[in-house]
């Protein structure tokens, strides 16, 4: 990142009318985590902070992985106090040369969409004084954050497709989740992209940050337009979104590379959800193994079918399936399928 600082602050206004800053600094990454933050007594706000960071980066169309940014914040804002989330990504973007500031920066707001770039609102009453010289998110203010920059709203260029798989948790705590995966063309890199280094997955430990990573870039490698490292394909910057934050079990991949190959345009659009249960040791060739709880799972799909669902399980689970239950779901207005590999469904 030649010409970018290696240090950047940017402040915030709490609600209480003190001032937080937030303090960013870069250094080579050295195969340490590609952002880290830190809050004084509250790791569930480093946490947060961390999510934030890489939801926003989302919508950046460069991507460079040679460096990490170490973000610190003074100070904990009260309970529910969110301002102080743009300030956390303005000073992400400062310290890595993406947002060039004029002067000191003062920036209050939040979002419930990062990952798509807007900037919902804010909260804290700032004085007119200030007004001059602050970045406040929401109507009348930064809406979304192309316009730091005089771009369009980077929203129009996220592609974004969800996909329900079946939890199996026992009884009435079966339910169906959904994951979600938003892709955003990568216009050109600064040393070599990784497809893996490229995803994020907020909110999930590292183990399943790990596992969905390993899936999406095997599950890409067998698209036939796609080699790692070839010239002229499109990569993308990819974020990861699950409907709950924790469960168990593997049972998810399926959904997951389906959901990314309908937000890449290589997969096609059933008329209400795609339900899938699956998983594979072998993504690279496009290989659909079976996963565990067949009879729990296939009475859950009964119960929440709808009309246009597409439902797709293994193909090791054709002969063990409930006697009637593509019929029961043909009923329901929904479809079904056992299939052995991905590209031919």
């Amino acid at each position: 990142m030649s010409g970018a600082p290696t240090s950047a602050e940017c402040r915030s206004l709490l609600q209480d009318g003190s001032v937080l800053t937030v303090s960013a600094t870069r250094r080579p990454r050295a195969g340490r985590a590609e952002v880290k933050c830190s809050a004084p007594g509250d790791a569930r706000l480093a946490e947060r902070m961390q999510e934030v960071v890489r939801l926003a980066r989302h919508t950046e169309s460069r991507f460079d992985s040679r460096d990490q940014v170490v973000i610190g914040i003074d100070r904990a804002p009260a309970t529910g106090e969110r301002d102080w989330e743009l300030a956390v990504v303005l000073a992400d973007r400062m310290v890595r040369g993406v947002w060039a500031a004029r002067g000191p920066v003062l920036a209050n707001g939040w979002s419930d969409a990062w990952h798509l770039g807007r900037v919902d609102g804010h909260a804290a009453d700032v004085p007119a004084a200030t007004l001059p010289a602050a970045l406040l998110g929401g109507p009348g203010g930064l809406v979304h954050l192309g316009q730091l920059s005089g771009h369009p709203d980077p929203a129009a260029a996220v592609s974004t497709a969800r996909a329900w798989f079946p939890l199996h948790a026992g009884g009435a705590a079966d339910s169906l989740c959904w994951v979600e995966v938003g892709v955003y063309p990568v216009q050109g890199t600064s040393g070599a992209l990784d497809d893996e280094q490229a995803i994020a997955v907020p909110g999930q430990d590292a183990a399943r940050q790990l596992g969905v990573r390993q899936a999406l870039a095997a599950a890409r490698h067998f698209d036939a337009g796609h080699r790692p490292g070839a010239g002229g394909g499109v990569r993308w910057r990819t974020t990861v979104r699950f409907g709950q934050p924790h469960f168990q079990g593997r049972s998810f991949e399926l959904a997951l590379v389906l959901a990314d190959r309908i937000a890449r345009g290589r997969e096609f659009l059933p008329r209400g959800r795609l339900i899938a249960s699956g998983q594979s040791d072998a993504w690279h060739a496009g290989r659909v193994d079976t996963v565990e709880g067949i009879a729990p799972k296939c009475a859950l799909l009964l119960r929440e079918a709808a009309p246009g669902d597409r439902i797709l399980l293994p193909q090791a689970w054709q002969a063990a399936l409930p006697d009637g239950f593509a019929q029961q779901l043909r009923a329901l207005g929904a479809s079904m399928a056992c299939v052995e590999r991905i590209g031919i469904i």
